[in-house]
């Protein structure tokens, strides 16, 4: 299974999803000019790697780092997309865990918020993460 790496622009996140290393990170700011495409892709990966799955255990769990410093409401939309996704990957391998480490800088609420309610949207387990 190959790594997912996206460097980080002006506009969108840095994505380095490492299935080997179990390093799996999203981070910076996420406002896209076609924010659809941008995250088709790593949906996509996603979708590989649920088939990979199939094939190779993990035994510990995957945690999903979020470290966004602002995304816009369109990418919201897509990051919603991105853990329902996760949501199935963990639905279909039972034996697997997944946990979203949602970061956020302790003086923004709203980043904290937005975490909060993603995490009311999917059942996956959330660790809000301060700094």
């Amino acid at each position: 299974m190959q790594e997912l790496v996206i460097e980080q622009t002006e506009f969108s996140p840095k994505v380095n999803f490492n299935p080997t290393s179990g390093k799996f990170e999203i981070s910076g700011e996420s406002r896209p000019e076609n924010t659809g495409k941008f995250y088709a892709r790593i949906i996509s990966w996603v979708e590989e790697f649920q088939a990979h799955l199939q094939n190779n255990a993990f035994t510990s769990p995957l945690i999903f780092e979020f470290k966004f410093d602002y995304f816009n409401s369109t990418s919201a939309k897509f990051i919603l997309d991105f853990l329902r996704q996760l949501e199935v990957v963990q639905i279909e391998n039972a034996d697997l865990k997944i946990i979203i480490h949602w970061h956020f800088d302790k003086r923004d609420e709203d980043m904290k918020e937005s975490g909060e309610e993603f995490s009311h949207l999917v059942k996956l387990p959330f660790e809000f993460i301060a700094h």
